[in-house]
Order: C-alpha cells, then structure tokens, then sequence
C-alpha cells in the first residue's frame, strides 16, 4: 500500500517506489538468509552421512558426542557475543558495525578457546577414542565459533551473500578434508578436519570484511552486553537442554526405538526445519529495521512472519500424510512405520513453535531480553514435561502429543508477552535521536537493534 503524502508533484509516486524498493530488499535478505541455510544444513547433513558411512555406527557415535557438544558451546559462544550483537548492531552505520564486529568476533574465539582449552584438558584427561575427540573437538573450537560469528556479524549488515559465500568456502574446503580424514579412518581426523574447513572459512571472512577478532575486548564486550547475553546464554542452553533431556528421558520410559521413531519424524520435517532456522537468520534484523523505521508496523510484521510459518509447516504436514508408504521407506527405511504414526502431531508441534517465533521475533527486535528469557524457559519446561509426561503415559505417540501441547502453550505465552512489550514500548517516549558509541550498551527501554539467528 503506497503512503500518499502532501508535497509537489511526483512525491506520492516516489514514496511508492521507495516502498517497493524496500520490499525488494526484504525479499533480497530473506533469500540470502534461506540460501545461507541450505548450504549449511546440506554441509551438515553430508559431513554426518560421510562420517556414519566411514566409520561405523560405534565410531559415529563418538563422533556424534563430539557434535553435540559442539551445539552446546556454539549456544553458549551465540548468546554471550553474537545475539546481543544481531540485536543492537543490525543495520547500523558501517564505522559503528564494524567495530562492534570486531569485538563479538573476539568474544566468541575468547570463548571457543576458553572452553576449548577444557574440552582439551578434559579429553586428555579421558583417554581412549572418547577422550581423542573431546581433545580434537578443543583444538578446532576456536576456529568453528570466529566462522560462526562471521556470518552472524554479516547478516546484522545486511550482507546475507557474503554469509552465503562464507558457509559456501566452508563446505566446499570440507571435501578434501574429509577424504583425508577417511584414509586415516579416525574419529579425530574428521573432527580436525571439520576444524580445518572452518578455520579457512573464518580466514576467507576476514577478507571478505578486514575486520580482525579484538579478543583483548572480549571481556569487556561480554560485560557491556550482559543485560542481553546473560539472558540469551540461558536462554540457548535452556532451549537445548531441553530437547537433550526429553530423548534421554523417552529412551529411559519408552525405549531406545521411541528415540528413532521421533528421530524418523524430525528427519521427515527437516528442510522445512531448515527454511525456518533459515529464516531465523534474518527475520530479527528486519523487525529491527520495521521498529527503527515505522514501530506501529511491528506487530502486524511478527503476526505475518509467525502465522506464515505455521500456515507452511500444516502444508509440509498434510503432504507428509499424502506420501506413499513406498516413497517413505525410501527415505526411512524400517523406520518409517513407526515414524509416520507421529506426522499428525510432529507437525502440529512444529506449526506452534513457528507461530511463537513470530512473537519470539519481536521480543528480540525490541531488546525485551527479561521477557524473552521468561517466554523460553517456560515454553522449554513445558516441552520436557509435554513430552516426558507424554510417554509416561502413552509411549512415543504420547510423547509427539504432549510436546505438540507444550509448543501450542509456550506460543501463547510468548505472544501474551510480546503483546504487553509492545505496550510498553509505544507508551514511552521516544528518545532523542543521537549516535550511540558501539561500545555503549542500551537500555532495554530504548529498543536498540536486532540480531539474526539461530540455531
């Protein structure tokens, strides 16, 4: 809808064109962000079936302890450096990003090589092929999380192709080193050659945008963003710990084959799982922009982007039940059977969480990190006890109801919060407008800039 203004001849027709130009640009970052993921979920995906098929399923599951505590310190690096960046510097003034890139670049090699160094001690410490791994898994840290803080620092630019092009470096330098990697036939090759893929991506980084890691900022950045990074560090390993705990306690009440079964099922959503943590990557830096140019847009932006989501994972749900049994034991195998009895709920669950990630979006943009983290927690102890009390009482398909509950309430909750923020916002007066030093971190009230996510 074009913006009619009073003014001399012309200006109604350039306001619409600088509308249209500004949709473009929204399409423009969207699409990168959803390229971004696609090579990234690819990568992971490959590199996974790569190291399965290489090593066995023993050796792969050493492999995979090594992988998910990865997830672990990766959530931990996100929300003490590059969340509070995405949400205060997106779409800054260049001299201003660049500087606060710097020092989240260097928080978060600070923190991959302080936990790194644990991982190290803790590996030596465990001996074996376990404690190989662990050890490798230390050595490469450092490297994966300054890649991962590239792409984020991109994305708060608005620079989604060079994000793309980073991921897209890292993929392609994999394949080499995975075929180093299995003629060694180790696990600890192929976590340092994941490690090595990632340390030349984050080097290509810094020529993509010369910017070097101030790890000597570390500190002081975690320290000026703490009233957001404390609350997105428990709010990350919240959301994870969660899921961890719901399959161990399922493989506990229902057994190791209710695991694989809600495994099946997850794998069956998975790119659409993808178009969303795709999405995430940008979505919080334009409510940004949305609030930073026209606030009162802001909840009909969040409403769109979460009714969207959930509208696109019920159609990804009612294709799943139209597919053939032949074409899921394809994909599955022995697994589908049982998986196929939780697409009505899996995808019902899916559909809630991306309702509440509309809201989730908003909370972000608005720098409401108190409200974001009560919102998580809640909707995380709902989850572990939707899906434990589930099983407890109905097995795994239990289990899928109860979690799908758990997401239907927690978006309630989240959209209830986002609701009151926004009051809150639109009753206090609106700042003066002045450049902030990027150091210098803003009061949750002045609603400072968003960040691009991610899981």
């Amino acid at each position: 809808m074009e913006t009619r203004t009073a003014g001399p001849s012309g200006e109604t027709g350039r306001t619409g064109r600088t509308g249209r130009t500004a949709k473009r640009g929204v399409l423009g970052r969207l699409s990168w962000g959803l390229a971004d993921q696609a090579v990234s979920s690819m990568t992971n995906f490959a590199v996974g079936a790569f190291v399965a098929r290489s090593l066995g399923v023993t050796a792969f599951g050493v492999f995979s302890l090594a992988w998910l505590t990865y997830g672990v310190v990766l959530n931990v690096s996100r929300g003490l450096a590059t969340d509070p960046l995405m949400v205060r510097f997106s779409g800054v003034p260049e001299p201003v990003w660049r500087t606060a890139a710097g020092r989240s670049s260097g928080a978060a090699l600070a923190v991959g090589s302080t936990l790194g160094a644990l991982c190290l001690l803790v590996g030596l410490g465990l001996g074996g092929d376990v404690g190989t791994a662990f050890a490798c898994l230390g050595v490469a840290l450092p490297a994966l999380l300054l890649q991962d803080s590239r792409r984020f620092a991109f994305f708060a630019a608005g620079a989604g192709r060079k994000a793309f092009t980073n991921d897209l470096v890292q993929g392609v330098a994999l394949v080499p080193a995975m075929v180093v990697a299995a003629r060694v036939g180790t696990v600890a090759a192929f976590v340092l050659a994941w490690g090595a893929a990632a340390a030349l991506a984050a080097g290509y980084g810094f020529l993509q945008s010369g910017i070097r890691p101030r790890v000597t900022e570390a500190r002081g950045w975690i320290r000026e963003q703490r009233d957001l990074g404390s609350r997105y560090l428990v709010e990350n390993v919240s959301l994870s710990g969660a899921g961890q705990l719901r399959a161990y306690g399922l493989g506990a009440i229902a057994g190791v084959g209710a695991v694989g079964a809600v495994r099946g099922a997850e794998l069956l959503l998975g790119p659409f799982l993808a178009l969303l943590m795709g999405l995430s990557l940008v979505t919080v830096a334009e409510a940004a922009r949305v609030l930073r140019q026209e606030s009162h847009r802001l909840g009909r932006f969040c409403f769109l982007l979460g009714g969207g989501q959930a509208g696109a994972a019920l159609l990804w749900g009612a294709a799943l039940l139209l597919m053939p049994d032949r074409a899921g034991e394809l994909v599955l195998g022995d697994v589908w059977h049982s998986a196929s009895r939780l697409i009505v709920p899996a995808t019902l669950g899916v559909a809630g969480a991306g309702l509440g990630s509309g809201a989730a979006t908003g909370l972000r943009a608005l720098a409401a990190a108190r409200r974001s983290l009560r919102c998580q927690l809640f909707a995380s102890a709902c989850y572990l006890g939707g899906g434990l009390g589930g099983a407890a009482a109905a097995g795994t398909v239990g289990s899928a109801w109860g979690v799908a509950t758990a997401t239907a309430c927690g978006s309630a909750v989240w959209w209830l919060q986002l609701r009151a923020a926004l009051r809150e916002h639109h009753r206090a007066p609106a700042p003066a407008p002045e450049p902030a030093p990027a150091p210098a971190p803003a009061p949750e009230p002045s609603h400072d800039i968003p960040e691009v996510r991610t899981p």
